[in-house]
């Protein structure tokens, strides 16, 4: 129950965060929330990754629905990823995930160091 509460928790801080600050809010808010709520470091891990990874794919591909897909499909085909704008939500999403995961973990350490 602590794993959903924390990816819930993790993905409205971020989402309100993101409104605000610059997207590196959403490691802030991974690691506090892992620093509060007790888990093992795989749990943190994977719950700020799974967080942000839907939050990141759900908002990039809302954006893209949004615009009929132009600004993807300009920016897939500047990257080598052939103008697959669904390939190019993914690595945004992966990216994302990847940082507030780094965070949960970290903020998981700092609890278990005190």
């Amino acid at each position: 129950m602590r794993f959903i509460v924390s990816i819930v928790i993790t993905a409205i801080l971020s989402f309100i965060g993101g409104l605000w600050l610059p997207w590196w809010s959403i490691a802030v808010a991974a690691f506090i929330t892992a620093a509060l709520i007790r888990q093992s470091p795989i749990q943190s891990f994977l719950s700020g990754f799974l967080a942000l990874f839907i939050l990141w794919g759900v908002l990039a591909w809302w954006i893209d629905a949004q615009n009929q897909g132009i600004l993807s499909k300009k920016i897939a085909m500047i990257l080598p990823l052939n103008g697959n704008s669904f390939l190019l939500i993914m690595i945004t999403a992966f990216v994302g995930a990847l940082v507030a995961g780094m965070a949960a973990i970290s903020g998981c350490f700092l609890r278990s160091a005190r």
